[in-house]
């Protein structure tokens, strides 16, 4: 099948290649990098080396929304040819914090393509509250010239103070919905303006089972990160905004995922677990909590991993996050005593969710027992919930336990579908069908705690704001 492309993305496509190949003696960051797991303390540093300083342009038309995706789109042609592709290369990589004259540097460590040319690195024994240059270098070897990409961060403030903290949350990113063709997606931009403490992730980052291409390979999916990750409007956030990243069934395989599922071409779910670690900025269990300062706390849960069958009979053996994962939970969840308390969940727990063709979260029936509990749990631990998966905005309060729901939509207005604006539930305290993020605040007005969730639309224009104090949450 022949592709539609215009006369300028092949002069385009051209001049990039001539571009990619000028200097081999040199490496790249052209996929960025990311602050991720960022406590009083510590910090995890991922980027991945490049051959290429640009990506294989955008040219593609698309079709209409939802779902943006690309036209006669050709999955068999190489992989560094297809839109977003960025070839990775053999080198070094090297760590640098600064924050006045407290350095903390790593050695040269090199890369492969064992991990898809990527490196992460743990780094302790910072100091809490504290403003930090981050600064990486990489070269091909000892011998070649050293390219330099850098930013910023501040580690969270120790849990005995109240500080001001703010973050913002998004989920459902697919690369082919996005809106603005020379940045990627306007809500990071949007977010930026903000300046938020750090950014959450609920999931989906990338879509393996939508069109341009279908990634049914390792290295389609991995295509997939190194295309989104090098956006304009990604990179810049990234670089001054700390990520806590969680998966979902998209970014894992493929629709409602779960261990056991055949594969997705070539591509396992084993396959997909492994290469979402090897893309995120994280050590670790996939289930982990965070403090940040007296007044907040946060948990992020794994929805996918230890999972029963979606499509077993319900009952008390049936789970979402597995045993182990429930009793650090509830046990976390006792031990805090911070003012607010968020779970951050990549699927909804409230909802309402769509009757028809759902049935892989706690707000559906196939999880009704286990789903029962949770709410249950939150409520009486005054617990907020805030959801990706859903591609609607919406804050639902259940009817029995009183837990209020906050799902951020989707990442632009062309991914957004799935609900009728109309269909307003008991539980819906706010409803819009279309994209954008949530901002969270927490602050202090005459020594009683607050805290703010704001919907904001992708171009940060407010939609919706709900404040509450720690007497009232």
């Amino acid at each position: 099948m022949i592709q539609r492309i215009s006369l300028i993305a092949i002069l385009l496509l051209l001049l990039n290649q001539a571009g990619q190949a000028q200097d081999t003696d040199s490496v790249y960051f052209t996929t960025g990098f990311k602050i991720g797991e960022l406590s009083d303390h510590s910090v995890v540093i991922w980027t991945r080396l490049c051959a290429w300083d640009s990506t294989v342009p955008v040219h593609h038309e698309r079709k209409g929304a939802p779902m943006r995706s690309p036209l006669e789109f050709n999955d068999n042609i190489p992989v560094g040819e297809m839109d977003g592709a960025v070839k990775g290369t053999m080198g070094q990589v090297r760590i640098q914090l600064s924050a006045g004259s407290d350095i903390i540097a790593s050695d040269w460590e090199y890369v492969s393509a064992y991990k898809d040319f990527t490196y992460k690195l743990k780094l302790d024994g910072l100091q809490p509250h504290t403003l930090y240059k981050v600064t990486i270098l990489g070269r091909k070897d000892e011998e070649s010239p050293v390219s330099e990409i850098s930013g910023r961060f501040l580690t969270a403030p120790p849990e005995t103070e109240a500080f001001p903290v703010s973050f913002t949350s998004s989920s459902c990113q697919y690369f082919w919905d996005y809106d603005d063709a020379q940045r990627g997606f306007k809500i990071y931009d949007a977010m930026l303006k903000l300046q938020p403490d750090f950014h959450c992730h609920t999931g989906d980052f990338v879509y393996y089972d939508k069109p341009g291409p279908m990634a049914r390979s390792v290295a389609l999916a991995r295509h997939k990160w190194h295309a989104i990750n090098s956006w304009s409007s990604v990179r810049e956030f990234y670089a001054r905004t700390p990520i806590y990243q969680q998966k979902d069934d998209h970014d894992t395989m493929s629709d409602d995922a779960s261990p056991g599922i055949g594969p997705f071409g070539e591509l396992s779910f084993t396959d997909g677990v492994a290469i979402w670690y090897e893309q995120v900025p994280l050590e670790g269990q996939p289930y982990r909590t965070f403090r940040w300062g007296k007044d907040l706390q946060i948990w992020m849960v794994e929805g996918r991993e230890f999972r029963s069958d979606n499509w077993v009979p319900d009952g008390p053996e049936k789970t979402i996050w597995g045993k182990e994962q429930k009793e650090w939970f509830m046990e976390t969840i006792r031990q805090s005593d911070a003012s607010f308390k968020i779970l951050l969940s990549p699927t909804p727990v409230i909802g309402p969710d769509r009757s028809m063709g759902k049935n892989d979260n706690h707000s559906n029936k196939a999880f009704e027992t286990e789903g029962e509990w949770l709410r249950d749990f939150l409520g009486e631990h005054s617990v907020f919930v805030v959801n990706g998966d859903r591609h609607w905005q919406y804050v639902s309060k259940d009817t029995l336990s009183g837990v209020l729901e906050f799902s951020q939509g989707p990442s632009s207005d062309s991914h957004a579908q799935g609900w009728n604006q109309d269909d307003w539930r008991p539980e819906h305290q706010f409803l819009r069908v279309n994209g954008g993020f949530l901002a969270v605040e927490v602050y202090r007005k005459e020594d009683l705690p607050h805290i703010s969730f704001t919907h904001y639309d992708v171009n940060g224009l407010i939609v919706n704001e709900r404040t509450l104090t720690a007497e009232n949450k």
